[in-house]
């Protein structure tokens, strides 16, 4: 048994280390496998999915990235407002002693009519009052800003990205997406963990050579507890959300056991292992627990999409996260 662990524990770390050299881990098959098929074969896939921009732009990644690529190579003009949009974002993850400094110099660069980067969308009434309450350090000091550019990319700019030939990369994408996904898409290696409907091991996409956490549910344990709206609950959740405080579901496909859900990986331990094993005594010091307690306050993103979710299970993860829940409690 010993043995096993190690040998698992030693492909598991090899497969991790290949992740730096973008060809380890790759199936030999790899380009077969990712090829794009003809543009006729994606075209019909616009009436079948959501070809809106607050979609395609804000919620898709690899959407995101193509639209960017247009706007840059082919419309430099529509460029310089997804500039300032990341401008803007930076702005609302600054530390709020440097909020202020930062809403200055977007302000000086894009806000006022003579400067040489001038958001020439925005209205005298949204200008002023971002001049006005600037001193505030507002996190949502510019998201008036930030709709109406958003607004202006929506019409004449995604209209133009829709007939050009990264739109149609992105209808690639969405093919190669829809793809049937199954265990022979991955390589599975040891288990990190285990739970109450079943385990957690890592794995690796074939294609790609990613690593990942697939977390396996055994439908018998499903059945026997009647979890089935539990799981489907978890699972809708996890495809919705997009934060980078929660691990976001990559993959999802079930076996004739098991329905699999595939997560990102998070290589640092689990809550246990830091609580009993990172320090002296049990427990994290304060300036931990604060730190902490404002990452899992970011589970307040998940009811933005409409979902109930365990609030009990929540609620004893905070109280956990201090040697002193009353103290913690204050920051919370």
């Amino acid at each position: 048994m010993e043995l096993e662990n190690i040998v698992a524990n030693t492909v598991y770390l090899k497969a991790r280390e290949g992740q730096a050299d973008s060809n380890k881990g790759k199936s030999k098959k790899w380009r077969k496998i990712l090829q794009f098929p003809h543009i006729s074969q994606c075209i019909d896939l616009k009436t079948k999915i959501d070809v809106r921009y607050n979609y395609i732009v804000d919620q898709q990644p690899i959407g995101r990235l193509l639209f960017r690529q247009f706007c840059e190579d082919a419309k430099p003009e529509y460029h310089r407002y997804n500039i300032f949009l990341d401008s803007i974002e930076r702005y609302e993850v600054e530390a709020d002693e440097n909020r202020m400094e930062v809403a200055k110099t977007i302000y000086e660069r894009y806000l006022r009519r003579d400067a040489e980067d001038a958001v020439d969308v925005l209205n005298e009434t949204m200008i002023e009052k971002c001049k006005e309450s600037m001193a505030s350090g507002s996190k949502d000091l510019f998201e008036d800003c930030m709709s109406a550019v958003k607004s202006f990319l929506a019409n004449e700019p995604f209209r133009l990205f829709e007939g050009s030939m990264f739109f149609h990369r992105y209808l690639q994408w969405k093919w190669l997406e829809s793809q049937p996904v199954t265990y022979k898409t991955f390589r599975m290696y040891r288990v990190l963990g285990k739970g109450g409907f079943g385990e957690v091991c890592a794995c690796q996409v074939r294609s790609t050579g990613k690593m990942y956490a697939c977390k396996k549910l055994e439908k018998k344990r499903i059945k026997k507890r009647r979890g089935e709206a539990m799981v489907l609950i978890e699972k809708q959740i996890l495809q919705r959300i997009n934060s980078r405080f929660v691990v976001s579901l990559a993959y999802a496909y079930e076996t004739k056991d098991a329905l699999c859900l595939v997560l990102t990986i998070m290589n640092g331990g689990d809550l246990k292992f830091h609580i009993y094993n990172m320090g002296g005594e049990p427990g994290f010091d304060l300036n931990r627990a604060r730190f902490y307690s404002a990452e899992v306050s970011e589970i307040s993103h998940i009811f933005t999409v409409a979902f109930k979710i365990k609030i009990g299970k929540n609620q004893f993860l905070l109280e956990i996260l201090s040697k002193n829940g009353k103290e913690l409690e204050i920051y919370l």
